[in-house]
């Protein structure tokens, strides 16, 4: 396969990643009579049974084992999992709660917290470009939180884009492909999934066998969980950071609308405010990395040369 084409490739496996996550908020809402931690449990156990089958078709099993016996990539998971379990409960309470608006605000600062982790935790330097870019979200972030409505909000979207910009660091230097981290991640949480859903069970509290279409939503959540996140390690494989960088706005941008558009959450003026800081940011930040992607390609072509 020639470059165009890969990229091509990548292009389509980003864009099925990032819609699949932008509309993801309709999946929750449509299980709003599910406790969100129940949906979390759920999500864990029926994702495991579709990455089984994955690893089965694929024939991964021995890669898996490799990590399994691994106690250094184990330890790393275990962080990983605890973080996207709390990622993933913060954002479904949210969405079922009536408060998707603060969880897409939660992605939309996702990449201003990367760059900060890489200046805390890399000793990355920052560019003239970033620096406005995190003064702006910062201005955004600090409007809606001395506003009396959005500030008991607020919590959501820092612990959406903490725990996620985390999740993302520690997957990022753990020398893992998508479908075994996954796999692991997953394999570690579900002990625990599965004590929740019997423990509901027993107490009558669970979800799961009242209602024919909540079981099928519920079972396809292994499937809407997995797959997306094998779109996105397919894509970054294939992507520059820097358009990868760029299809991530795409999720929160969706999410925006659903919560504004089809949900009806109240948009307020501090909520308008914020957003506008947050999309100068990110518009700062997208033509800054854009610009050097573009930079560091010419050095690389010239060094070639």
């Amino acid at each position: 396969m020639d470059e165009h084409a890969r990229a091509r490739t990548g292009l389509l496996f980003g864009l099925g990643a990032y819609l699949s996550w932008g509309v993801l908020p309709l999946y929750f809402k449509a299980l709003s009579n599910v406790l969100a931690s129940e949906i979390v449990a759920q999500r864990l156990l029926w994702s495991l049974i579709f990455l089984a089958a994955l690893l089965t078709l694929w024939k991964r099993w021995a890669s898996l084992k490799a990590i399994l016996l691994n106690p250094k990539l184990m330890a790393a998971l275990a962080t990983t999992a605890v973080l996207i379990a709390i990622n993933w409960l913060v954002y479904i309470w949210a969405v079922v709660n009536g408060h998707t608006l603060a969880g897409s605000l939660g992605y939309y600062l996702n990449p201003l917290v990367n760059v900060l982790l890489g200046v805390v935790l890399l000793r990355e330097k920052l560019s003239k470009a970033q620096v406005v870019a995190i003064t702006l979200g910062t201005i955004g972030v600090l409007v809606l939180a001395t506003s009396s409505g959005a500030i008991q909000h607020l919590w959501i979207s820092l612990s959406v884009a903490v725990s996620f910009g985390l999740y993302g660091y520690v997957r990022k230097i753990i020398p893992v492909d998508a479908i075994e981290g996954l796999t692991v991640e997953t394999l570690l949480l579900s002990p625990f999934a599965l004590a929740y859903v019997l423990w509901l069970q027993q107490l009558g509290q669970s979800g799961f066998g009242r209602d024919t279409t909540v079981d099928v939503l519920l079972i396809l959540g292994g499937a809407i969980t997995a797959t997306p996140m094998l779109f996105f390690g397919a894509a970054a494989r294939r992507l520059r950071l820097t358009t990868i960088g760029l299809l991530q706005y795409i999720s929160p941008s969706l999410q925006f609308l659903i919560a504004v558009f089809i949900f009806g959450e109240a948009l307020t003026l501090p909520h308008l405010i914020c957003f506008a800081f947050i999309w100068t940011a990110l518009a700062v930040f997208a033509v800054d990395s854009a610009r050097s992607g573009r930079a560091a390609a010419r050095e690389r072509a010239a060094a070639q040369a």
